[in-house]
């Protein structure tokens, strides 16, 4: 999470959001074996307010926004049945890595919203990585972790 110390440093922030030059990257665990190694996924997504969650429609649906991604699995635990996957988020819709695997049958593990309930009581999903340029100095600024210290992400050992 980034917090600009300005009002001018936000404008600066959110213009590289928009620009898609603000770079973000997470960790997933998810349910099943991925077909494919590493790929794509492109779909409009519509969020709906009342439910606070989105769906995949087609292209032309009303207020549908274009959400892309690309996923590489870096590990799979046959025993039971789960795969970690780097996600590269390019656009930045609402509950995008969860609504786009969940609709391919990969739902993140504890995700009560849109998948597998009873899988544990927390959403599967870790901000790794984090890029952007600082908004006074011009200085690309790059941040990264690995979650393999924590408990429920065992499958990372």
């Amino acid at each position: 999470m980034v917090f600009a110390k300005t009002s001018k440093a936000a404008s600066r922030l959110s213009e590289q959001v928009r620009n898609k030059e603000f770079h973000k990257k997470y960790l997933a665990i998810v349910d099943g074996k991925m077909e494919q190694e590493r790929g794509v996924y492109t779909d409009y997504l519509l969020k709906n307010e009342k439910t606070n969650t989105s769906k995949i429609v087609p292209k032309d649906t009303k207020n549908s926004k274009l959400a892309e991604l690309e996923y590489e699995v870096i590990k799979y635990n046959e025993e039971i049945n789960l795969s970690v996957v780097k996600v590269d988020l390019h656009t930045g819709r609402h509950h995008q890595i969860r609504v786009q695997f969940a609709s391919r049958n990969h739902a993140l593990s504890g995700d009560q919203k849109y998948g597998t309930r009873g899988r544990g009581k927390q959403l599967a999903l870790f901000a790794c990585y984090l890029s952007f340029i600082h908004p006074t100095t011009k200085e690309r600024l790059e941040f990264e972790i690995e979650p393999s210290h924590i408990g429920s992400w065992k499958i990372l050992d």
